[in-house]
């Protein structure tokens, strides 16, 4: 493919790089009629910008990422990406499953307990994907396709997936997940950009208002692996029942905050599984945009950046310091395929992996 090509209206295709196989990357650009556009690359599924208007009505890009593959190639933080097959932690890279144990990589050391973290050391995150641009409902999308094969990344069974990325005109990203598998296998797909509402490189997410749909959360060892306990949030940092700054209370002296360096958990969601419910609200009061995330999954990883340290330089050519943005990922749990009193992650041949998670983006 040369230059560039618009697809239909709403949707523009253009070249993003060759990776150091030859293979060719591209860049889809969606838009809607107020404007708002979403950049997506095939490689990794990667959310490369997201331009969505303050309350003056201009255009900010408020995901951090970078200009160039190079970069999104070996970022070590998943910057917009599609992680899985497992996204989250596994307890030592370990899991039984009918009577089978199976080993995956041990790609992160947090708290210096090694597991493995977002599907390996090449998980979603860093495969090129199949891309079709499509209309659904009037609402520019992009679909995407993979097939990974049995014993990628350790993992049994060929897992056939597909990712819908859809922009509507009511300034909603709405992602639909879909997979179906040969053998039983651990899934567990998800969206991992980084947000900063007052615009990419601008700053830090601390002063930003959260709010989180939750009564209990799923509390870490120091290896930032779930104990499988599901604690309640009252009198405790994590409450976001009602509406707070992100600072308010980041810092307090708390077990479970010094393990995760801030916010780095697992939020149990009210509601029913498998209906869509709001899990999150963020307002930022300069820009007075607003996010709100609607999912049908029954958790929700919140992060704020905790990793960052300013080694990594994105788009505006400004380093990203620790909180330079917040993660909503909407999930199950982490480590479930070790955890029996946690939702189910199994996904057996004849059934179908099917979850919608929505970014509502507004001005309050």
């Amino acid at each position: 493919m040369q230059g560039n090509k618009d697809v239909c209206s709403n949707v523009l295709v253009k070249p993003f790089g060759s990776l150091k196989d030859g293979r060719e990357v591209f860049l889809y650009r969606l838009s809607n009629e107020n404007g708002v556009q979403l950049e997506v690359i095939n490689y990794g599924g990667i959310i490369k910008s997201l331009f969505v208007p303050d309350a003056r009505g201009k255009f900010s890009d408020i995901v951090l990422g970078y200009n160039r593959l190079a970069d999104y190639e070996k970022d070590p933080a998943h910057f917009g990406a599609v992680v899985g097959r497992y996204g989250n932690r596994i307890a030592g890279g370990e899991f039984v499953l009918d009577n089978k144990k199976y080993s995956l990589a041990l790609n992160n050391q947090p708290g210096g307990k090694a597991c493995h973290l977002h599907g390996g050391e090449r998980g979603f995150d860093k495969i090129v994907w199949d891309a079709e641009p499509i209309i659904h409902d009037n609402a520019a999308g992009l679909r995407l396709h993979y097939l990974s094969r049995d014993g990628e990344e350790g993992y049994p069974g060929n897992l056939d997936v597909n990712i819908n990325y859809l922009l509507t005109n009511e300034n909603t990203l709405r992602i639909e997940y879909q997979g179906e598998t040969d053998q039983a296998t651990p899934i567990n797909l998800t969206q991992h950009s980084y947000f900063n509402l007052n615009g990419e490189g601008e700053g830090d997410i601390l002063g930003h208002f959260a709010y989180i749909n939750a009564d209990n959360y799923t509390p870490v060892d120091e290896g930032l692996i779930p104990t499988g306990e599901i604690a309640g949030v009252s009198d405790t940092p994590f409450d976001f029942r009602k509406t707070k700054k992100i600072v308010e209370d980041i810092n307090q002296a708390d077990q479970q905050l010094e393990y995760g360096g801030g916010y780095d958990h697992n939020y149990v969601l009210n509601g029913e599984s498998g209906k869509l419910t709001i899990a999150a609200q963020v307002y930022d009061e300069e820009s007075r945009r607003q996010l709100e995330v609607w999912t049908s999954e029954p958790g929700m990883q919140f992060y704020t950046g905790n990793a960052l340290d300013g080694s990594l330089v994105g788009k505006k050519g400004k380093a990203y310091q620790k909180n330079s943005g917040f993660c909503l990922e909407t999930q199950h749990y982490p480590d479930s395929p070790n955890q029996d009193n946690f939702p189910d992650t199994i996904l057996r041949p004849g059934e179908k992996y099917q979850t919608i998670t929505e970014f509502r983006f507004s001005i309050r």
